[in-house]
């Protein structure tokens, strides 16, 4: 104990040597008002989640305005969503987009159109809408690829279509 204890002395006796109150009170009163200050940085409001769209209609309808460039079995129909794949399927990585105008608050939001993989078509509420479609030398614009092919099986079941954000006028 008698080396803490001349240990802990001799570090007080040195710091008091080479500091003052008036540097104490600054550094004390710096880490107050920095502190205070954190909440106040761009990070913390970066995290909140943008509001997802006002929605109305039916999302096991051809005509549900988040569908207006899809082209496939709509997902809402063979067990899933539209923003979710079934269960036993696995939603491709690669994607088409669209931009759909939803009727509640007139604004366009870009949709993301996401292929569910891993089981055979599902056969039920096929949907063919090509608002906005790209002949094929844009692939990223087109609706008409197999898009499983990103996925670990390039069996196609459905199509989700998932609100990305609003798009810019």
């Amino acid at each position: 104990m008698r080396f803490f204890d001349k240990f802990f002395e001799k570090s007080a006796r040195s710091a008091a040597q080479t500091s003052s109150r008036r540097g104490a009170m600054k550094k004390l009163g710096g880490m107050l008002v920095g502190g205070a200050a954190i909440p106040l940085l761009p990070v913390a409001r970066a995290a909140e989640k943008p509001s997802a769209p006002t929605e109305i209609g039916d999302p096991s309808s051809c005509d549900y305005w988040r569908y207006c460039a899809i082209d496939g079995f709509l997902c809402d129909c063979c067990g899933g969503s539209a923003n979710s794949c079934p269960p036993g399927t696995e939603m491709s990585p690669i994607t088409w987009i669209g931009t759909c105008r939803n009727p509640v608050d007139g604004r366009n939001y870009v949709i993301s159109y996401n292929d569910c993989c891993g089981k055979s078509q599902c056969g039920t509420c096929l949907c063919q809408r090509d608002q906005g479609d790209r002949p094929l030398y844009r692939s990223d614009k087109s609706n008409d690829v197999n898009w499983c092919l990103g996925a670990s099986s390039s069996v196609y079941h459905c199509s989700t279509a998932i609100v990305v954000g609003m798009a810019f006028e």
